[in-house]
């Protein structure tokens, strides 16, 4: 379980903001920052400091395609964002046209696990020198004086890896730092959210729900109401799941998804 414990640290959403289409305007862009949950229950805190974002025009001529979006240096305790709670990091003007790549430079990411004598520190290698690059496919159309978002969700059951065993040993010894992201055009994008009980009603806290179409997309643990919520769900077809220790799970198929909408979906779970 403790190798969850960094789920899914961070998404960003860059939002263009106007309301008339004009081939030769700007667009805005505001970056946002949020948390697709981990079991809140072993950590104290979750921390990173970004200091600079760039996005890149697509099929561009030779030279730097690159936009500065922020060179802000920013940090979050990313325990506070959680079930579809967005930080913006940046507001800012850019040329209309396709992004394609977005480059994250991760200054210092930390780990404060409950029982845990001390703060983990995480090594970001070539974070902050070179960026996190994230690739987004299909790539972000920005038109003159609309609005267009981009949702970037780090998987940080698979982004941090522990070196240690909890309980064993010398226990922890670190986190490694390996990214994996997800870019989402959150302009066509829609939302999964819910409750979840047993079979007396009781809301159950930090039961985990995942949402799957053909592999894991995004993973969420219930909130100390029971809620639970996914954010830029591209529109389609979607397997959902729910579980909690000493309960059974909980599946439903053919969830449709439609962009700019909300699709709600309760669990019961019963125990085993």
């Amino acid at each position: 379980m403790i190798k969850k414990i960094f789920l899914a640290i961070v998404t960003l959403a860059f939002i263009l903001s106007g309301c008339n289409k004009t081939v030769d305007e700007p667009g805005r862009l505001v970056v946002k920052i949020t948390d697709d949950p981990f079991n809140i229950d072993l950590v104290e805190s979750a921390t990173i400091t970004i200091n600079k974002i760039e996005i890149r025009q697509a099929g561009q001529p030779d030279g730097n395609p690159f936009i500065v979006v922020s060179e802000d240096t920013l940090t979050f305790d990313l325990l506070t964002l959680r079930n579809g709670i967005t930080e913006e990091v940046s507001n800012i003007s850019i040329p209309p046209g396709n992004y394609d790549l977005v480059r994250l430079y991760v200054d210092e990411a930390s780990l404060k696990i409950k029982d845990q004598p001390v703060e983990f520190k995480v090594k970001v290698p070539s974070g902050s020198q070179t960026g996190l690059k994230i690739f987004i496919s299909p790539s972000l159309t920005v038109n003159g004086g609309l609005t267009s978002e981009l949702l970037l969700d780090f998987d940080l059951s698979k982004s941090f890896v522990m070196t240690g065993h909890m309980g064993h040993g010398s226990g922890v010894t670190g986190f490694i730092f390996k990214p994996c992201i997800r870019a989402t055009n959150n302009s066509t994008a829609g939302r999964i959210e819910g409750m979840v009980t047993d079979t007396s009603l009781v809301k159950l806290m930090n039961a985990k729900v995942w949402v799957e179409k053909d592999t894991v997309m995004s993973t969420a643990f219930t909130d100390t109401l029971g809620h639970y919520a996914f954010i830029g769900i591209p529109a389609g077809t979607y397997s959902v799941f729910a579980t909690k220790e000493n309960y059974d799970t909980v599946s439903y198929s053919d969830i449709h998804v439609s962009g700019g909408s909300k699709t709600i979906q309760n669990f019961i779970l019963t125990l085993e």
